[in-house]
């Protein structure tokens, strides 16, 4: 059984992965607002077990992958997805993962 998976920018098309419940993305770069709704919907599909499932996009502050993310979160927000922005010192100090199925 695969635990992990790790896949470039092509697992952005025909790729199935119904049991997926975290993805992390590491580089949006210069990414489509249609590819990160794409990525969120291979995530976001209902689970067979009925875990959550949860979308990381790590970005660097200050820097142009900051605001391609940002625009791709306009786009998501505008189309009804919940957005939770955390810097690195919260995520050493928040329990940011609430499902323990997860």
């Amino acid at each position: 059984e695969v635990k992990t998976l790790v896949v470039s920018k092509v697992a952005n098309f025909s790729i199935d992965l119904p049991d997926a419940s975290v993805a992390i993305e590491i580089s949006g770069m210069f990414g489509s607002r249609q590819e990160e709704a794409q990525r969120l919907g291979r995530i976001l599909r209902p689970k067979s077990d009925g875990a959550m499932a949860h979308f990381y996009t790590i970005v660097t502050r200050e820097t142009v992958d900051q605001t391609f993310a940002a625009n791709r979160q306009r786009f998501l927000t505008e189309q009804g997805y919940k957005y939770e922005i955390l810097y690195e010192n919260e995520v050493l100090t928040t329990d940011f993962i609430t499902d323990s199925r997860i």
